[in-house]
């Protein structure tokens, strides 16, 4: 299989598995078991943290080793510039001021709206991934794919996050799909652009691989960590170990 339609497959993964998770409108009569909804978000977590690590701030250190003892200084930088992403983005988009003067199809809407922009750092970080698998950048094509696989385990139960709720509020289960399935679609046209832009700009390579991977870490921190713990504190750590231990394994293993 040729690089180029690797890279494209690969940029497209995340976003199937949005699809996928949002398939489950046409199986499922109610939501996502919180266990199994708990466990996947746990994984995932550790998924990206560890990608997060192996995939993206290591190879930037790498690329970077020209600096000499300020050789983290672009993976400093990117990665506490990608942290403030996510938050400022969430800031500049209006809240409700009270979710009671909401129906259940307005509440549901409005976590599309979130998981769309929570999905933006998602999308960028394998087209930035795959940008330093191209250009030589410290990144394998492994590395990459895996860190779009883990990316794609996380959509799972966000795409029945969505999907499953809107069918509940009375929406039809085709357009709830619909629905779910446009919350990921800005996920490959982020990879897209993040893998054009770090392919022109290949200097800024270790700092558009932290920024990814700040915003990653920031996602896994303060959105998936604490969800997946509200059922069980303890399975929630042992489904992020799980999850980091495999992406550690696949990383070196496979890279």
């Amino acid at each position: 299989m040729s690089p180029a339609l690797t890279t494209a497959l690969g940029l497209l993964l995340p976003f199937a598995g949005t699809a996928a998770g949002s398939a489950c409108v046409f199986l499922l009569h109610g939501n996502l078991r919180p266990a199994v909804h708990h466990v996947l978000l746990g994984f995932a977590a550790g998924v990206m943290t560890a990608a997060s690590v192996f995939s993206l701030l290591l190879p930037a250190i790498e690329a970077s080793a020209g600096m000499g003892r300020l050789a983290f200084l672009p993976a400093a930088v990117g990665t506490a510039l990608g942290l403030m992403f996510l938050p400022a983005i969430q800031k500049a988009v209006p809240r409700p001021p009270s979710a009671a003067q909401f129906t259940a199809r307005h509440r549901a809407a409005l976590l599309c709206l979130a998981v769309t922009i929570h999905n933006i750092p998602e999308g960028m970080a394998p087209g930035v991934a795959f940008a330093g698998a191209l250009n030589g950048g410290g990144v394998s094509m492994a590395a990459a794919w895996s860190l779009a696989l883990g990316i794609a385990i996380q959509n799972f139960p966000e795409g029945a996050v969505i999907s499953l709720p809107l069918a509940a509020a009375g929406e039809g289960r085709g357009r709830a799909f619909a629905l779910g399935v446009l919350s990921g679609a800005v996920e490959p046209i982020a990879a897209g652009l993040s893998l054009l832009l770090t392919g022109i700009f290949s200097a800024a390579l270790p700092w558009t691989l932290s920024f990814a991977a700040g915003a990653m870490l920031y996602v896994a921190a303060a959105e998936l960590i604490p969800e997946a713990g509200k059922s069980d504190g303890r399975l929630a750590g042992l489904s992020f170990g799980a999850g980091f231990l495999v992406m550690m394994i696949l990383d070196v293993t496979m890279g």
